[in-house]
């Protein structure tokens, strides 16, 4: 691997003290309050330690555009995306993600462009990442680069 690039310097300072950054399964759980256990733990921890990356505001925007706009679901990504932080995507993420998706490809271990994105997301920021995507993540993590995760479930 090669991560040489070190742009540590770039990071937002609201991203400097988050702790997880939130996948977007964790966001939907947390959403749709099923199941219990995954608002539970959220509930319990400091505000200022959890974020979501703008890559996830997307995928859960975009899920948005399937639905009906008179959905529930609507309201409620309205007032998540009111209450959690979400960062922007950073330049030394970029390094990351080139890294890994060149390993991922070449290994013939692809997963999705926006898993990648979210992962390279939380190496850039030192944040443990929350997610119930394990098998996939876990390709990331096996890489030794220093992704950690967390699974709420």
């Amino acid at each position: 691997m090669n991560l040489s690039m070190n742009l540590s310097t770039n990071l937002p300072t609201q991203s400097k003290s988050v702790q997880y950054l939130i996948d977007t399964d964790i966001s939907s759980y947390i959403i749709k309050h099923k199941p219990t256990q995954v608002k539970a733990k959220f509930d319990t921890l400091m505000p200022n330690s959890l974020a979501i990356s703008a890559i996830t505001q997307a995928e859960l925007l975009y899920g948005l555009k399937k639905l009906p706009a008179n959905h529930q679901l609507h309201e409620q990504v309205k007032r998540y995306l009111l209450l959690i932080p979400v960062l922007d995507w950073i330049a030394n993420a970029s390094a990351y993600y080139a890294d890994i998706h060149h390993h991922l490809r070449t290994t013939g271990q692809p997963i999705g462009e926006m898993d990648m994105m979210i992962a390279s997301h939380a190496l850039a920021i030192d944040a443990i990442l929350v997610t119930n995507n394990s098998k996939h993540y876990r390709r990331i993590v096996d890489m030794n680069i220093g992704l950690q995760i967390e699974n709420w479930i």
